[in-house]
């Protein structure tokens, strides 16, 4: 590929989050290989990926090949990549859900042979080189063979869990006549939860290949099933696994899931499903950014119980009324992360970023939260690697470790210079020194909490996770449960005891959750505090319907709503009055209608002149004064 123009062993120097082509984490497990040879990236993003496979392959007529290299872009969510053993080319649209036993023909846009590369040397260059890629050619070419039977991986994913959702329901309803609408949600969610995680650390090769899969055998699947999600507690010390009291943990522990009844042929079809040949993903090639995506949208329904303790799935009322959930697209993260989190990054050392606190006061699935984290990430490891980063790996504790490289797995691979990445104990203190996040809805929370612990783990395996784990005698994640909560970022705890409380149904308290920052996060905005968040960051509701109380709580309470109450203009104003620092940055993906200017005035009212407030970029808000944007 060097003679289209890629820096195939990064000459250039460019940090590793922008090197051109990636030689990917080649995990091994059971003689399986779960990456394809290269991706190839701009800017840090990937446009296709390129399998190389020995001469002796194929390519033409044998269909594993073309499945393995369709099911890792797939999964990716990439439009198209190459499968090659230098003799034959292959060019395959990877956005059809592939199948095992399609035949190597399903989904292929182009197959050459060698003799015909300077033929075709106009088509190739002019669609895979650098250059190409660069002025748009690639993404032209990929639009102009998009053929029928498309099937985005987050959409068939989601259709995917929402039967789990649905099959778990109605079997643990009909087992469990105890649980009620609220208990069998978190059964639900947690059980779906910890075996999605499992099984994403096992295709990464952080656990074992297959142990979930060996409950497929015999009977007595769930009281098995819990015996690893007890593994997996002493393990990784996550909040996702937690049975039992635990001295300076935040969360109460689930002592629900463990006694429930589950049949063995419920769990063993959502299982069997996971794995190939059934399952068509790779998980170590979904990023968290989708699984973010799918479970937003799977928040926007929930089970409630009939008459009869039967489950049904309904779509939440907030969300019928909005006409659907609204996911924030990963661009638009990325440009309020890089105008918030950058800018205040920009010229700190890695000691003075240290004390920077990030809020996202609606985090729903945690899209904003992992934008932050990765944008951080990435900052940490292009600080510590900028000089020397030979000797910083040497010393106690250091931050970073090289990156595993694994032998050329074919005689098309180039030699592979090492890189660098940051150690597991990096990646959690960055975690848990700079990221909050508050939601209203206790599902989305722990969802939050789940697709952080996954972008925590990214990049390691169970040799790195055991070596380090060794050295620093600790357990391999974080416990978030003082970092993700759930609760009401609208709504304090100044309403408990008041004429309007006290005549509230109890279901409606529990609905209105209230919640006080102050008590939650002490060291940062506690009482006799002038501290804050430094950045509040997200994508906040807007166009909730509201009860009388809260209407009531909302005029008393806030200053400047004397418009129409909104939820995104209730948010506005407490981040800017209550969450943030004097200097603070407030980053948020905003309704249309922030461009009017009684919007504006709130922002103006509440903050002196100087503070920066990033909006969307897309124009300029009205009305603000000099100094914002």
């Amino acid at each position: 590929m060097k003679s289209l123009g890629w820096d195939i062993d990064n000459s250039a120097g460019y940090a590793e989050q922008y090197r051109e082509v990636v030689h990917e984490d080649r995990v091994k497990v059971a003689g399986q290989t779960k990456a394809p040879d290269y991706s190839f990236r701009i800017g840090g993003t990937r446009k296709f990926f390129v399998e190389a496979k020995k001469p002796a392959v194929d390519i033409k007529n044998n269909w594993e090949p073309a499945y393995q290299i369709r099911r890792y872009a797939w999964s990716a969510k990439l439009a198209a990549s190459v499968l090659t053993d230098f003799e034959e080319f292959a060019v395959y649209d990877t956005r059809i859900q592939p199948k095992q036993f399609d035949k190597p023909s399903v989904g292929r846009r182009e197959y050459l042979t060698y003799e015909e590369y300077i033929a075709r040397w106009d088509f190739l260059y002019g669609t895979f080189s650098k250059d190409a890629v660069l002025r748009g050619e690639f993404d032209r070419y990929v639009e102009s063979k998009k053929g029928r039977g498309a099937a985005p991986v987050d959409d068939v994913f989601l259709g995917e869990i929402e039967e789990w959702r649905k099959a778990l329901a109605i079997n643990l309803a009909r087992r469990n006549e105890v649980l009620d609408e609220a208990s069998l949600n978190f059964a639900v969610q947690r059980i779906i939860d910890r075996i999605l995680f499992l099984r994403i650390a096992e295709d990464r090769g952080t656990e074992t290949e297959g142990q979930l899969q060996s409950l497929l055998k015999g009977e007595g699947v769930y009281s098995r099933l819990v015996t690893l999600f007890d593994r997996a507690d002493e393990r990784y010390n996550s909040g996702l696994f937690h049975f039992s009291e635990d001295k300076g943990r935040n969360e109460t522990p689930d002592t629900l899931t463990p006694t429930l009844k589950v049949d063995d042929r419920t769990l063993k079809v959502i299982i069997n499903g996971l794995y190939y040949p059934q399952s068509p993903y790779e998980f170590t090639m979904v990023p968290a950014e989708i699984l973010g995506s799918v479970y937003e949208r799977f928040l926007g329904k929930v089970i409630t119980l009939t008459g009869g303790h039967t489950a049904r799935i309904v779509e939440k009322p907030e969300v019928r009324k909005a006409g659907g959930v609204y996911y924030t697209p990963a661009y638009i993260v990325e440009y309020i992360v890089r105008n918030t989190v950058g800018t205040l990054l920009d010229g700190k050392t890695p000691k003075d970023a240290a004390k920077i606190k990030i809020l996202d006061p609606a985090c729903g699935s945690g899209s904003f939260l992992i934008g932050v984290y990765q944008f951080l990430l990435d900052w940490y490891l292009k600080q510590y690697t900028s000089s020397d980063p030979a000797a910083l790996a040497q010393q106690k504790n250091a931050p970073i470790r090289p990156a595993i490289i694994k032998p050329p797995q074919s005689p098309l691979e180039e030699p592979i210079i090492p890189g660098w990445a940051l150690t597991i104990a990096e990646r959690k203190r960055i975690l848990l020194s700079h990221l909050h996040g508050v939601d209203l809805d206790a599902q989305a929370v722990e969802v939050t909490k789940l697709n952080l612990l996954l972008k925590c783990l990214e990049g390691e395996t169970s040799q790195t996770l055991g070596r380090q784990g060794q050295l620093f005698r600790e357990r391999a994640l974080p416990d978030l449960g003082k970092n993700i909560l759930c609760g009401n970022s609208l709504i304090g705890t100044d309403i408990i005891g008041t004429a309007a409380w006290e005549q509230m149904p109890q279901p409606e308290r529990d609905r209105m959750n209230p919640f006080d920052y102050e008590s939650a996060f002490t060291k940062i905005c506690g009482k006799g505090r002038s501290g804050g968040f430094n950045v509040v960051i997200g994508n906040p509701p807007y166009g909730y319907m509201l009860t009388e109380a809260e209407q009531a709580y909302f005029r008393e309470t806030y200053s400047h709503q004397d418009y129409q109450l909104d939820n995104y203009q209730l948010f506005i104003e407490r981040c800017l009055s209550r969450y943030l620092t004097s200097q603070g940055l407030l980053g948020d993906d905003h309704p249309k209608p922030m461009a009017y200017e009684h919007h504006a005035e709130i922002v103006a009212a509440v903050r002196h002149p100087g503070v920066f407030v990033e909006t969307s970029g897309a124009f300029r808000v009205p009305g603000l004064p000099k100094g914002y944007r």
